[in-house]
């Protein structure tokens, strides 16, 4: 069974068993976490949601995604900037896929 997920701004394709690294969840490691707006399953899409149908995840850990470097310049100005940034994430491992 698949279903389209919507979470963090993103939209993800998910079966059982899939693991997601998705934008930072507040939920401790080791919890459920579930997710209602499902845009999609088997096939039927809604309108713009499917009602009653509800994809459930564990939370397997937290984390930092590799840096990124952001880098700055103006030409013949003398101006230079650099920044990094790791974007935090949440790894989670899909469950059930419930249509109603």
């Amino acid at each position: 069974m698949k279903a389209v997920i919507e979470t963090g701004g993103k939209q993800y394709l998910v079966e059982e068993g899939s693991v997601l690294y998705i934008e930072k969840l507040d939920a401790e490691a080791g919890k459920e976490v579930t997710f209602d707006k499902v845009l999609m399953v088997n096939g039927k899409a809604g309108n713009p949601v499917v009602k009653g149908a509800k994809v459930v995840a564990t939370v397997e850990k937290h984390g930092k995604a590799k840096k990124v470097i952001v880098y700055k310049y103006n030409a013949k100005k003398n101006y230079h900037k650099t920044q990094g940034h790791r974007q935090p994430y949440t790894k989670v491992v899909i469950k059930t896929i419930k249509e109603k």
